[in-house]
């Protein structure tokens, strides 16, 4: 059930993140990875869409977007950006969607406020075709920037918090950290083609950057987050899925 905590950041949720210089590098930085993903002409779901930053790049590209959020607030907000259908809906409710997609994406931690991964793979399993990618971005169970953060100001707790494998947020919603193996596990239906880390050297949102620092740290993630080891200690995870079986 929908507790309307995502409702009450929904009007400022742009501000604070999407247009800020550490938001739009790291969503630049994921775009980067899936762009290859979808052709014009394409039809896709935006899982957890937001305020509909991502369904309105991929618009902007050619590609049909249906886009989903639990959120009232949050769709009302991506419907303002138009050119695209958008509902309200949970991602555990995806099977409710009478249609078939090319492929799908979940980005920013929308996965890790879902109690049951699996049950969400199976609902996108039912509606991207065979040969279809799926693109989920998550919060990474383990974060170095967090962890210098925070210890730094003998926030312990907060430094390691990732570790437990759950924590509450400030929005009151329990944020859970999959391991890569245990979201492998959970895609059943899905092929795991590839992951990388994103926000390595881009820090996340609470940190102070300024902007030019941020780019060279965008550059450095270029090059260094899908590097194995160094992956595992970025701030995001982005696993690129690609639906097995054959069509027909």
């Amino acid at each position: 059930m929908h507790d309307g905590s995502f409702d009450r950041v929904a009007a400022s949720y742009d501000q604070q993140w999407t247009g800020t210089p550490i938001g739009r590098a790291q969503r630049e930085l994921v775009w980067r990875h899936i762009d290859p993903l979808f052709r014009p002409a394409d039809r896709i779901l935006d899982l957890g869409c937001g305020t509909g930053a991502d369904a309105a790049h991929f618009t902007g590209r050619g590609i049909a977007v249906h886009a989903t959020d639990p959120s009232p607030g949050m769709i009302e907000a991506a419907r303002g950006r138009g050119g695209f259908t958008a509902e309200v809906l949970r991602a555990e409710e995806i099977a409710l969607i009478q249609q078939t997609f090319d492929g799908a994406i979940s980005n920013f931690g929308v996965l890790n406020c879902v109690n049951d991964v699996a049950a969400v793979a199976r609902g996108l399993a039912g509606v991207v075709r065979p040969g279809g990618h799926v693109a989920i971005c998550t919060i990474g169970r383990c974060c170095v920037w967090e962890s210098l953060y925070y210890a730094a100001r003998g926030q312990f707790g907060k430094a390691f918090r990732r570790f437990r494998g759950s924590a509450p947020s400030s929005l009151g919603v329990t944020v859970h950290y999959p391991s890569v193996a245990g979201l492998r596990r959970a895609f059943a239906d899905f092929e795991l083609e590839q992951w990388m880390g994103i926000g390595l050297f881009v820090p996340p949102s609470y940190v102070r950057m300024p902007g030019r620092l941020v780019a060279w740290c965008s550059m450095l993630d270029r090059v260094l987050a899908p590097v194995p080891l160094l992956r595992a200690l970025a701030d995001h995870r982005l696993l690129i899925f690609v639906r097995v079986g054959h069509a027909g």
